[in-house]
């Protein structure tokens, strides 16, 4: 009776591995992108960098903003989000705290760069 028992556990416990690589690969694959949610980030990311440069309103913003997301549910806006943020944060990546005219520079080079070069933007100013 007590062997039954323990091998009873040790069948378990394959099971819970699997049901357990299940859900992780899930997740992950929730935050890879495709192809158009690709060039999506990349369009959210140049619309960060303008925004942090002064170069964008409200409104304008927003109105960028919800034309790169608009053909996307909100789960998958989300995760564009959230990879954009994390592209602009590595933009930002080795430039000492504080250093404003090092990161206006970057972010500049970055909004004129070729991945930005499609974006048009109302508000821009020299």
């Amino acid at each position: 009776m007590k062997n039954s028992s323990l091998f009873r556990g040790r069948a378990l416990a394959p099971i819970a591995a699997l049901t357990l690589g299940l859900c992780l690969a899930e997740g992950a694959r929730a935050l890879s992108l495709g192809p158009d949610e690709f060039v999506a980030a990349r369009e959210v990311t140049c619309i960060l960098a303008q925004d942090a440069l002064g170069y964008l309103g409200e409104e304008d913003f927003n109105t960028l903003l919800d034309g790169a997301l608009e053909r996307f549910d909100d789960s998958q806006g989300d995760v564009i989000y959230a990879k954009a943020l994390g592209y602009f944060d590595g933009l930002m990546f080795g430039i000492p705290d504080g250093n404003e005219g090092l990161v206006s520079e970057r972010l500049r080079a970055f909004n004129q760069s070729q991945a930005c070069s499609g974006l048009v933007v109302s508000n821009y100013e020299l």
